[in-house]
């Protein structure tokens, strides 16, 4: 198998080197079909892999594939750790970018209009792009892969850089510059933390092998739950790796507060707006949390830090959702606010109920994403919700697909997100972690919010009146098959995806060796005991409080955005003159994107000025360039008088010369 876990890693890589060093050569149709070769070799050995787990009992893979150096006892191995959770996470990545490759031949067929003629940068840019796309695929791969920190720190740079070249891939405009520029310094923020907790575990541990050092911390004997670092008083060796760990998962999956780069993210092309959103590199974070259960297990500090991030994350992030226009903003905030889901399952050691959301969300936000972007299509690339409605009856493949994302996306009963999202509700009311109870509030009203502006993007998008000026309206139709049939793809999991896996992966022993939680802490096994299948669970889940308020939050919306807004259409603009200071305060982020630019961008500006007018203008001209030309100048002066040219100054200078030498001659 080693040759097939190889072949699934390099696939993409292969196609991305091809694509990108010869792309013009050959050529736009060669670029896509290279790249989409590569991605869907992965696709189907990752589904082999899973078909090999699922009947066949294959048995978990932990070795070394190449030895890059030994020092100190140290070993920097290229390795690769395939189990049930890898399995799992290689198909959803793999599976989700081959929809996007393909999707990705019609969203970029008339790329060349977004470069200026003379720009260099847009000369086969559709080549570049798809060479991006697949070498983000293979980062992600080695990413979820790695059985050591060394290759998941490799993935986990390699998932940022390629997101920043994503993100401003149309470097002609300004705003996609600022975008990534901005994605990349905030997680170099998070990165910090991660390299420090790599290197705690590396100083205390002497391994980088993931089983080496979760067998030495679950060791008894050895203590590592009970030691602490001399830091502020006395912290837990535990505590500090975990949560330094964790800040450089609150990065790259966005979480409070350093959030603020995703919903920029925006600027890049559709298509990789659903790579970043739904499989790739927003779950970086959480795959890494569950991947490392066995450290977070022995702290619940960072348990109780990681759920209560995770909730604050859930319902601060839905609530900007209200307020955004911009459609693909809309869906950002809503990966935001799921994402908090997924990271307060983690901290109430539902792992498994984390990664089960992972898996649903994947499918069904890929799936928003794509529609929406077959939807910016069909406008002309006009994004601006205000300048959409009733697009229903032009693009009947969309429509559909959408919504049935959309009911996913709010966790209706019987889709793929219900499962999970209850999952997760019921897993945080069980848990007895510190911060728990306000993690189930922020949970249970955050499924209200979700329900109201999902439906507000969907009503005003494809019902009501038709908004978009005359021009666009007689051009609207469907978009191509190349667009639709990736979206038709997708909304199949969507909906089948929670029924078909909920058994094994969140109830079963589908983790089982590969996530490690404590009996004290297994709120899923207390959950077990009263899972009776699927349809039991649907009907459990009908008499719960969420499912009352997702039906009240689409309630709202039909009522505000469909049915008031069909005799008013200003009817939104005359809620937010009600409150004012609540669309504000909405609209302006909470102002972390203010403080940041106030207290970082300017204060790094205004440091650069003091090294500047202190150190470059003061020391280094006026001292050290300026100073020294004026001290050669004083000097010359003076040793100018030295040379008069009149023989009884010399004359008299060496008199003087030869009394100085007998003076010294004399006393000494």
């Amino acid at each position: 198998m080693t040759n097939v876990y190889l072949t699934i890693v390099l696939a993409p890589l292969v196609g991305a080197i091809i694509a990108g060093f010869f792309g013009g050569r050959i050529g736009r149709a060669g670029a896509h079909w290279v790249t989409i070769i590569g991605v869907g070799l992965s696709s189907l050995l990752s589904l082999y892999v899973v078909k090999r787990f699922v009947f066949d009992g294959q048995e978990v893979f932990n070795d070394a594939v190449y030895t890059w150096m030994v020092t100190d006892g140290i070993r920097f191995q290229i390795g690769f750790l395939v189990d049930k959770l890898t399995a799992l996470m290689i198909a959803v990545v793999s599976f989700v970018s081959l929809m996007v490759h393909i999707y990705t031949i019609g969203y970029m067929a008339d790329d060349e209009h977004n470069w200026p003629k003379e720009s260099l940068a847009g000369r086969n840019s559709y080549q570049r792009f798809f060479s991006y796309i697949s070498l983000f695929t293979f980062s992600m791969l080695m990413l979820v892969m790695s059985n050591n920190f060394l290759q998941l720190f490799f993935g986990w740079e390699a998932v940022g850089l390629v997101s920043y070249l994503l993100i401003g891939f149309w470097s002609v405009r300004e705003s996609a510059i600022f975008a990534n520029l901005k994605a990349f310094l905030v997680n170099r923020v998070g990165d910090f933390g991660f390299i420090l907790g790599i290197a705690a575990i590396v100083m205390y541990f002497g391994s980088i092998d993931y089983r080496e050092v979760f067998d030495m911390a679950q060791n008894p004997t050895l203590g590592y739950a009970g030691k602490e670092v001399d830091l502020f008083g006395g912290v837990s060796v535990m505590s500090l790796i975990c949560i330094l760990l964790f800040v450089g998962a609150m990065g790259k999956s966005a979480q409070v507060p350093l959030h603020v780069w995703l919903p920029d993210s925006m600027e890049g092309p559709t298509p990789i707006s659903a790579l970043i959103h739904a499989a790739t590199m927003v779950t970086a974070g959480i795959f890494m949390v569950a991947r490392m259960s066995p450290l977070y297990e022995l702290s619940e500090t960072a348990l109780s830090f990681v759920m209560v991030i995770g909730a604050t994350t859930a319902f601060f992030m839905g609530l900007i959702g209200l307020a955004q226009n911009d459609i693909k903003r809309v869906i950002a905030y809503s990966t935001l606010s799921q994402l908090g889901y997924m990271t307060a399952a983690l901290g109430a050691s539902a792992y498994a109920a984390g990664i089960f959301h992972l898996m649903t969300h994947a499918f069904f936000k890929a799936l928003l994403f794509l529609a929406a972007g077959s939807v910016i299509i069909a406008m002309h690339h006009d994004q601006d919700i205000r300048n959409m409605g009733g697009i229903r009856k032009y693009m009947p493949y969309t429509w559909i697909t959408f919504l049935i994302g959309t009911l996913a996306l709010i966790g209706f009963p019987g889709f793929s997100g219900f499962f999970s999202k209850d999952a997760i509700i019921e897993a945080v009311n069980a848990s007895h972690v510190g911060g728990s109870g306000y993690a189930s509030v922020m949970l249970t009203i955050g499924v209200f919010i979700t329900a109201l502006y999902s439906f507000r993007l969907y009503f005003i998008v494809f019902h009501g009146k038709e908004r978009m000026d005359e021009h666009t309206r007689h051009h609207l139709h469907e978009t191509p098959a190349v667009v639709w049939v990736p979206l038709v793809l997708l909304a199949i999991p969507s909906v089948v995806i929670g029924w078909m896996t909920i058994e094994p992966v969140l109830f079963g022993e589908w983790f089982k060796g590969a996530i490690f939680v404590a009996p004290d802490h297994d709120v899923l096994a207390h959950m077990a005991e009263h899972f009776h299948g699927q349809w039991a669970f649907v009907l459990h889940g009908l008499m719960g409080v969420p499912f009352w308020l997702a039906l009240a939050g689409f309630a709202v919306a039909a009522y505000v955005f469909w049915h008031l807004s069909a005799t008013d259409p200003q009817i939104e603009e005359k809620l937010r003159a009600k409150v004012p200071w609540f669309y504000d305060v909405l609209d302006r982020k909470y102002g972390f994107d203010d403080f940041n630019q106030a207290f970082f961008a300017a204060g790094s500006r205004g440091i650069g000025k003091a090294f500047w007018f202190v150190g470059d203008r003061g020391i280094i001209d006026r001292l050290a360039v300026n100073g020294s030309a004026r001290s050669v100048g004083w000097f010359a002066q003076r040793a100018r008088k030295l040379q008069t040219g009149r023989l009884y100054n010399y004359a008299i200078a060496m008199i003087l010369g030869l009394v100085v030498l007998q003076a010294i001659f004399v006393v000494f």
